[in-house]
């Protein structure tokens, strides 16, 4: 499938992704009485709110995904752009062409839209695919998957561009992950140790969509109205997302003055914040309680309403914890000193770096990528958020005119 799918135009792809949307809104009914069955025995497992939440489907979280669905048909076609070309001083001519990566599975965990967003970025950027979801949502994936494969049927692709792996069982993970030679790359996506598991078990080269162990470091000069503002959000906008922060590093030139305000602030927000000794003494003068940080706090990645917080003497202290314990996702500087922003950019080993700005930003959306298969926290094929070009690789394609060499 993945061999009929590359030389395609991009119009049949689009008129494919089309008759997906069309037929997740006709559909929707049978999609929904298969999700009530996972949301059923999720209820019955005692699985946590939150998750039973991300696992539901309506009419509407339906209509949603299509609309998705749509958005990508308008996104720029990653394949055949020309990267770079030349004509060689031998008269030979060059160029190195996008094309797809081939076949791509996707393992993730308990959110079925996942099924349909990555079904929908690979066909864009030509790639077949292989989903593995969680156990706990298979019914729900079985489904979609149903009407995904018809769909692209009825537009004329190959029904195999998109399937489910079959089984609920660790075993079938296990099968895909060593199936070198049959899929081109892994992505997983979930929690660390999902991502973990992959990592360490795959023979097959994987893509590590990773976890958000992600800083911000208050400079001396940061205006501290901006860095309450920023902090703030950067964790309690959304505590449970990889670009949300887990730890605030102030400088102590400022501390006195910025930790009660952050201390109301993120009270205020519902936010715990596990703090060494300065924070920790500033909490006891606001009446607020702070546990003690440890450091299983500066490695959590928290998902939750907690902060870890330390006072740091001076700008390098601050980069050499954050090189100790992050997860190379996303770290952000505040400041108004242009040359403090630039020595902690350069210093910085993440995905993404923030100057006066919240960890939030780090996302394909928020970037312009119109849609993204996950956040790269690796540095080899992709970085960062991972957008449409990220899905495909190079060839290099020579023409001659009876060239030899001699």
């Amino acid at each position: 499938a993945a061999a009929d799918l590359a030389p395609l135009p991009r119009t049949a792809r689009d008129a494919a992704l089309a008759a997906v949307a069309d037929a997740l809104e006709a559909r929707a009914a049978e999609v929904i009485e298969a999700n009530a069955e996972d949301v059923a025995r999720a209820r019955a497992n005692g699985t946590p709110d939150a998750i039973v939440d991300r696992l539901t489907l309506t009419e509407q979280r339906i209509a949603a995904i299509a609309a998705d669905v749509r958005d990508v048909i308008a996104l720029p076609d990653p394949v055949g752009e020309v990267v770079r070309g030349s004509t060689l001083p031998n008269g030979l001519e060059l160029r190195q062409v996008r094309v797809p990566l081939g076949v791509v599975g996707i393992i993730y965990e308990a959110r079925p839209n996942v099924t349909v967003d990555a079904a929908a970025l690979c066909l864009k950027s030509g790639n077949a695919v292989l989903l593995r979801g969680s156990s706990s949502a298979y019914a729900s994936n079985t489904a979609l998957v149903s009407v995904l494969r018809d769909a692209v049927v009825g537009a004329g692709l190959p029904a195999d561009a998109v399937q489910l792996v079959p089984g609920e069982s660790r075993e079938s993970v296990r099968e895909l992950m060593t199936a070198r030679g049959l899929v081109d790359v892994l992505i997983p996506r979930g929690g660390a140790s999902l991502i973990q598991t992959v990592v360490a078990e795959s023979s097959v080269p994987v893509i590590e969509t990773g976890t958000g162990n992600c800083h911000v470091y208050v400079d001396a000069a940061a205006d501290l109205e901006m860095a309450v503002e920023i902090l703030v959000n950067s964790k309690a906008q959304r505590p449970s997302v990889c670009n949300a922060a887990e730890t605030v590093l102030v400088h102590e030139a400022i501390a006195d003055r910025f930790l009660p305000r952050a201390l109301a602030a993120l009270t205020s927000a519902g936010v715990t914040v596990h703090g060494d000794e300065s924070w920790r003494k500033a909490g006891a003068e606001a009446g607020v309680e702070v546990p003690a940080a440890t450091d299983e706090d500066w490695a959590v990645e928290y998902l939750s309403y907690d902060i870890a917080a330390a006072v740091v003497p001076d700008l390098d202290a601050a980069v050499a914890h954050i090189r100790r314990w992050t997860s190379g996702h996303t770290e952000a500087i505040v400041t108004s000193d242009t040359a403090a922003a630039r020595r902690f950019v350069s210093r910085m080993d993440s995905a993404a770096v923030m100057v006066n700005a919240s960890t939030r930003f780090t996302d394909g959306g928020q970037f312009g990528f119109g849609a993204e298969i996950g956040i790269s926290t690796q540095k080899l094929h992709a970085r960062g958020p991972m957008g449409l070009p990220e899905l495909t690789s190079t060839t290099y394609v020579v023409t001659g005119d009876g060239h030899t060499r001699g």
